[in-house]
């Protein structure tokens, strides 16, 4: 009798401890590392085909998984609103940018009936750590509310950038935990050169140590978000020397070496055309510049790499690489927005700085700042060479079109272009095969279900009162075993530009423009519409998008969404030494 009592006890004991979560043992539950990167395209980094060096990525491809068929949402805030809650970006209350729209799809800021990947698997026992860019609410200002900032969504530590995009060397809005700072009066992290990729990945490693020293006992959850290669096209000089002429073949010639690679890497079929080309090589009129900006495209790509690389021989040196699943993926396809392109006055830039200096504990609050630290005019407009502090530049449709080969369109459309990513899983306890591909259609809703799944963790049906959407995402596990999904479709809507994906047939349109057929299994880089031989087909997918966008907080749709709205909060000129308030 007595046997039988210990023995219940013993039961009741584990079954408390396995539903708390907090006392299961680290070793029985993967550290999960999320890692975004910013306005990428399908072929860019090695191991999807690009000229780039990636040893790193392609190590963890080599010893894991690449995906062929994984989707972002063409955009970076609201991929972001995406990946951190599992649902579709309006779910989330980011439907577009940082603006309030005045509807519920389109608030500019994470709702209250959303979850984070923190705020999931910090009650499950995980310690929750973040380093990159948030871009996930319209609240930037140091002294303004924070309920939308990490520490405030699940994560107990944060280093990076409340805003989007920003000065490389001097970036706005850079915050360590709720404090924004100034990296050049930072005491806790003062490099010989401040580059924010370097220090991303900096704060990552240091995450990890300190991790392993304080809460080894501890399974941990890393989402790390570079800004690399969003524009400004800012790189390191020692990094953007190893490519200089690379790319003097041109737009055409690299494009059709990336299709070649792509093939013989199994990313594509062979019988997929390609799409046509945007620009003409010929007709380049400043072609050192042209080539400048694509030379430090790569090498932000490399330095990104680099750090990618320091994470992981932290993770071998603290014995954490084995049960640690590692996400790679991208927050939209190729940017050929022409951001500091078409300046028509020549710029050049002076022998010695002809502004006064920033003080070293001044906040930059610009997104395009208007002068160096050290006092030089930012410059813009053809002929001015990119990678300097004291410039601004896109690197342009031609190069975005390279970036996405073999696909159609760039980002903010939802054409494969702007939609089609790179996904590497890596996670050698938990995967067996490697350098293996899979074709399974997937999402980035489904990296929340993923994290929940492998953290053993709990999705409350409602947080303080308030009901939770459910989640829209399922768990990769299966398809990292070979197997497939039971999912009905996929769906997207940017700026009016529509799509859904069911099995091989994804029906996309731009805004205002008719609806068009591809068949994705013969025909994924959309050359072939298909949309007046499959009318039925056409009225069957429209009317179950229609059905989605009704329940997924999408409509209205309307123009205007770029240029309408409550902008977030603006910044004063210039304040000074608010890092201590």
């Amino acid at each position: 009798m007595m046997q039988r009592i210990c023995l219940y006890a013993l039961w009741a004991l584990l079954a408390y401890f396995s539903g708390s979560g907090v006392c299961l043992a680290a070793s029985e539950r993967p550290n999960i590392i999320v890692i975004l990167s910013d306005d990428m395209g399908f072929s860019d980094i090695g191991c999807y085909g690009g000229e780039t060096e990636t040893p790193n990525l392609d190590r963890l491809a080599r010893n894991g998984l690449r995906f062929t068929q994984f989707y972002n949402t063409g955009r970076c805030c609201p991929t972001r609103a995406s990946l951190l809650t599992g649902l579709y970006p309006h779910q989330a209350g980011i439907g577009h940018m940082m603006q309030d729209k005045g509807l519920v799809g389109y608030q500019g800021n994470l709702n209250t009936r959303c979850l984070t990947i923190a705020e999931a698997l910090r009650p499950a026992g995980y310690s929750t750590y973040m380093a990159g860019k948030w871009h996930v609410t319209r609240h930037i200002d140091p002294d303004g509310p924070k309920f939308n900032w990490p520490l405030q969504r699940g994560f107990d530590r944060f280093y990076g950038t409340i805003h989007g995009a920003g000065s490389f060397f001097d970036p706005n809005s850079l915050t360590r935990d709720n404090t924004q700072i100034s990296p050049y009066a930072d005491p806790e992290y003062q490099p010989e050169e401040y580059y924010y990729t370097d220090a991303i990945s900096d704060h990552a490693v240091r995450f990890i140590n300190e991790h392993q020293q304080g809460n080894a006992e501890k399974p941990f959850f890393l989402y790390m978000a570079y800004t690399a290669a969003h524009w400004p096209m800012h790189a390191l000089e020692k990094d953007i020397a190893k490519y200089k002429g690379r790319f003097d073949a041109g737009y055409d010639e690299l494009r059709r070496e990336r299709l070649e690679r792509v093939r013989q890497l199994g990313l594509i079929d062979a019988d997929w055309k390609m799409t046509e080309r945007t620009d003409d090589w010929s007709k380049v009129r400043n072609l050192a510049w042209e080539l400048r900006c694509m030379e430090v495209y790569a090498a932000m790509i490399d330095n990104m790499d680099q750090g990618i690389g320091r994470v992981i021989d932290t993770l071998e040196k603290n014995g954490e690489l084995d049960n640690t699943l590692i996400l790679f993926m991208q927050d939209n396809g190729g940017c050929a927005e022409p951001l500091g392109r078409n300046v028509k006055q020549l710029q050049t830039r002076a022998d010695k700085p002809t502004l006064a200096p920033m003080a070293a504990d001044e906040l930059q609050f610009q997104m395009i700042p208007s002068q160096s630290r050290d006092g030089y005019p930012v410059l813009q407009g053809p002929g001015v060479m990119p990678g300097a502090a004291d410039t601004y530049i896109a690197y342009g449709r031609g190069w975005a079109n390279v970036s996405n080969t073999p696909f159609r369109e760039f980002k903010h459309w939802v054409h494969e272009g702007g939609i089609a990513t790179p996904l590497i899983a890596h996670w050698p306890a938990g995967i067996e095969e490697k350098n293996a591909l899979r074709d399974e259609p997937a999402h980035l809703i489904d990296i929340m279900a993923t994290c929940v799944d492998v953290a053993k963790a709990d999705y409350p049906q409602q947080k303080n009162g308030q009901k939770l959407h459910a989640l829209e995402g399922l768990s990769l596990q299966p398809v990292f075993a070979g197997k497939s999904l039971d999912r009905d479709a996929i769906y997207w809507e940017h700026e009016g530009h529509r799509a859904i994906r069911v099995g091989d047939w994804k029906l996309v349109s731009k805004f205002k423009q008719d609806w068009e057929l591809y068949n994705m299994q013969a025909d994924r880089t959309e050359t072939n519409n298909l949309a007046g031989q499959h009318p039925d087909r056409v009225a069957e997918l429209s009317a179950q998008w229609q059905t989605w966008a009704e329940r997924a907080d999408v409509l209205p749709l309307r123009p205007g969404w770029r240029n309408s709205g409550k902008q977030h909060q603006k910044s004063p000129a210039k304040p000074k030494n608010k890092q201590n308030k």
